[in-house]
């Protein structure tokens, strides 16, 4: 091999194995990135060896990508994880069944790479590796309640319109009612009749005519509804004389976990 290929191929490993130390991922053994964590900055063929194996329930990937495996050394079905923060590691079929864990190049493409995670808000509050921390007591507690949501449907409604005399329904209910009359009429009291049925026809006639005047439509009705359920708790603590506020999703007890150092609220 000559000295042009030799430095190709040493350019080329330090080249991985500088990606490879810029990367970092951390398996938590709870969901939500709760419980014993524990880091890796490059490949670990067996987690049985650092006493992680099949432990890993949420993963945080702060550099990188990187493909966890179920078996040692790469085998078994496995997943590669972009950079981000993954709560929970059910979906992928992987809780407590991760056993091996490699970074890979950026460049490279695989067909078992997992979904793009879901941004979480409580990122940033995950507990770190190594990390201190102490319980400080909750000084206030305040649920806040989304604002009324607008919930809208559709109904049947009977519809009545304004009656409108309908002249060709009157004049043939006079006709009709004229012949009628004309009929059962005899001498002078045959007009009389005659003009009384003409007059009872007319007003049949009108009704028979605006009978279709009442309908049903579909109407939409709306109202304002409020939601009984919080949508965070506001939540406030003192720590070394500053007061901290964070919101959580579900009401925290009577004290919260917060980094000893800077009394930033964990997870």
């Amino acid at each position: 091999m000559n000295n042009t290929i030799k430095l190709a191929v040493a350019a080329a490993a330090m080249g991985f194995a500088s990606q490879a130390a810029l990367a970092q991922i951390t398996f938590y053994e709870g969901d939500g990135w709760r419980g014993r964590a524990y880091s890796a900055n490059g490949q670990v063929r067996d987690l049985a060896r650092v006493g992680y194996n099949d432990r890993a329930s949420s993963v945080v990937v702060d550099r990188g990508r990187w493909e966890v495996c179920e078996d040692a050394n790469f085998h078994g079905r496995c997943v590669v994880l972009r950079k981000g923060s993954y709560d929970s590691l059910r979906g992928m079929g992987l809780n407590n069944r991760v056993s091996s864990v490699r970074p890979i190049k950026a460049r490279d493409r695989y067909e078992n790479e997992a979904p793009p995670p879901v941004a979480q808000p409580t990122y940033e509050w995950r507990r770190r590796p190594s990390e201190r921390i102490v319980q400080v007591p909750v000084a206030n507690v305040r649920a806040v309640v989304g604002t009324p949501e607008r919930r809208c449907w559709v109904e049947r409604q009977q519809v009545s319109e304004p009656s409108r005399p309908n002249a060709g329904g009157v004049i043939a209910g006079a006709l009709i009612g004229g012949i009628l009359g004309h009929q059962v009429g005899g001498g002078s009291g045959r007009d009389i009749a005659t003009a009384g049925g003409a007059i009872a026809g007319a007003a049949v006639g009108n009704n028979v005519a605006n009978r279709n005047n009442t309908y049903t439509r579909d109407v939409q009705r709306c109202e304002n509804v409020s939601n009984p359920q919080p949508e965070y708790w506001d939540v406030s603590y003192d720590y070394r004389g500053v007061r901290h506020h964070v919101q959580m999703s579900t009401p925290p007890g009577n004290s919260i976990a917060v980094n000893a150092k800077t009394g930033e609220p964990r997870m």
